[in-house]
């Protein structure tokens, strides 16, 4: 599989020098990643996403080649970041997609700034944070505070929280090729890590959930024990225009576990909303 993702020359956002890679061609796409995630969160999707458009890339700040400023960071500042990441790009409204960190963003993203918007497609996601995800990201920072690295954190607390049991038990090879490649990167600086957990930490979209009217998929792994259907009523009730697509066999990184589904779902839905 290819999990490469080449990057261009980095962009001034306020200050900021934001990483970003582009491939494809059609109607924009922005791809907003995961906790500690970097421009290649949704490289397995990327081959089929760039025949119909115009895939963006990024690095969020703290991760990969992007600047990292001090924390903490917020949902809501990400958003706002973004925005003007199109802006710096020179674009003017985009599709917008999401994985756990990347959908909370996108949601303050589309929730803001209706205007650029497309679509959004929440992976993974959750309106406000509860008691059961606070104590799984709590002790992902006392893991990256413990190990070595952030990179081990990941790979020894992180992961096995966002892929069924069954993928360890029946694929160690592609198990090992997922450690291998997070392995490959530079390992985030901890202050960073942490900076970004609090912004899960402190993610709130409770209150402005009403205020998207863009085009909404909404896509859960049923196996998820992160951010599980737990939050699916809320996000619904908050959302009532939007499409829901749980993946029965799927835990909180379908899209790696399984891409080929995930890809199925998400792209479909992509394709009915291009103009």
């Amino acid at each position: 599989m290819r999990w490469e993702v080449h990057a261009l020359p980095r962009v001034d956002v306020e200050g900021l020098q934001i990483n970003y890679a582009i491939a494809g061609v059609g109607e924009p796409l922005l791809l907003l990643p995961a906790l500690a995630a970097d421009v290649s969160c949704f490289a397995l999707q990327l081959d089929e996403y760039a025949r119909s458009f115009t895939c963006i890339s990024v690095d969020f700040p703290g991760v990969g080649a992007s600047d990292t400023p001090p924390g903490p960071y917020a949902t809501v500042e990400y958003a706002d970041q973004m925005a003007a990441f199109l802006d710096a790009i020179g674009i003017e409204s985009a599709h917008v997609s999401g994985l756990s960190l990347g959908s909370a963003v996108a949601t303050h993203l589309a929730a803001r700034y209706p205007e650029r918007v497309r679509s959004v497609t929440l992976s993974s996601t959750w309106d406000v944070t509860d008691a059961l995800l606070r104590v799984r990201v709590e002790n992902w920072c006392a893991l990256a505070r413990a190990l070595p690295s952030v990179t081990d954190a990941l790979i020894l607390g992180v992961f096995p929280w966002c892929f069924t049991p069954d993928m360890y038990a029946e694929r160690p090879g592609f198990v090992a090729e997922i450690e291998a490649f997070t392995r490959s990167l530079p390992p985030q600086p901890l202050d960073a890590f942490l900076a970004q957990a609090q912004a899960v930490l402190d993610h709130d979209a409770s209150g402005v959930l009403g205020e998207i009217s863009a085009p909404t998929l909404i896509t859960f792994g049923a196996r998820d024990q992160v951010t599980s259907t737990r939050f699916l009523d809320p996000m619904r009730a908050g959302i009532p225009h939007a499409e829901v697509v749980v993946f029965e066999h799927l835990a909180h990184a379908g899209l790696n576990e399984d891409p080929q589904t995930f890809t199925a779902a998400t792209l479909g839905f992509l394709l009915r909303q291009a103009a």
